[in-house]
């Protein structure tokens, strides 16, 4: 997910958050602003953490009035400080204030999601295991959610359910085992998509890697099962650790020798950054 491809699918997302948050007028605003009047506003940041989503967050003025003018040089990715001024933006008082808490949703959100992603991904460096995201994303909001963790550093897993095989253990279920659940989908999907599937225990692991899957994730293990699927697998599959992974035990993982660690708390568990917009004056 990269900033092009989610520019590209935002503008009727944007709208419809702006549609919630304007269901016919800014009743407060046009109380005191009834008619244009320039101004500007500064963007601060309160906490330090990482930028991510500042392309959203000026989209939301200019789909309000096009001619709004930004002086923000700090990129998506970057460390930003506690009482940092991030940048300036001018434009009609009216769109300033009416799109003022729309724009900062969706800022302080990925940012959220940047900076705690940031935080586990610094605990993986220089391990080799790439860190993913999931679909435990806000409905509506994953194509800001993943880009997001990608500005903090971690690695987009599969979209949604048309972007790749996950089998799970109702996919499982539904197949009548492990075996049968890879072996429809090697059947089903084209060839050059990878078949991965979860697994719960070490009788799963050992079929799951016979059936031939692509990946095999290590779901909800102990530390000590996790290492004795890894010598099952013995290199046939790529393995991935998921379930309850955390900041506080992640580190813990790390000696397994797994390629992938995956996390939904990346998106469904990280509090947003705190940002602001402040000192509104004419101009």
């Amino acid at each position: 997910m990269n900033s092009i491809t989610m520019m590209m699918n935002a503008d009727e997302l944007i709208l419809n958050a702006l549609r919630e948050d304007i269901s016919s007028e800014d009743v407060s605003t046009n109380a005191v602003m009834p008619e244009y009047k320039k101004g500007t506003v500064e963007l601060i940041c309160k906490q330090d953490g990482i930028l991510a989503g500042i392309d959203v967050f000026k989209r939301v003025f200019t789909l309000l009035d096009a001619d709004t003018e930004f002086n923000i040089d700090t990129k998506d990715g970057s460390a930003i400080k506690n009482g940092e001024k991030l940048g300036t933006i001018t434009g009609d008082i009216r769109v300033l204030l009416s799109g003022e808490r729309t724009a900062l949703n969706f800022l302080q959100r990925m940012s959220g999601i940047a900076t705690y992603t940031n935080s586990i991904a610094e605990l993986l460096k220089g391990t080799g295991i790439r860190l993913l995201d999931t679909r435990k994303t806000t409905p509506n909001m994953r194509i800001f959610e993943k880009y997001a963790v990608k500005a903090g550093g971690g690695c987009n897993h599969r979209y949604n359910l048309s972007d790749g095989v996950l089998l799970k253990d109702n996919h499982i279920g539904a197949a009548g085992g492990v075996a049968k659940a890879v072996k429809m989908a090697k059947e089903y999907a084209p060839f050059v998509r990878k078949i991965e599937i979860e697994t719960e225990d070490l009788d799963m692991v050992r079929e799951a890697a016979e059936a031939g899957a692509d990946i095999i994730m290590l779901d909800n293990m102990t530390h000590e099962m996790m290492r004795r699927a890894i010598e099952i697998i013995d290199g046939r599959a790529e393995t991935e650790c998921s379930g309850n992974v955390t900041k506080d035990n992640i580190k813990a993982l790390a000696d397994l020798g797994v390629d992938y660690i995956s996390s939904g708390a990346l998106t469904h568990s990280a509090p947003i950054l705190d940002l602001s917009l402040k000192n509104l004056h004419a101009v």
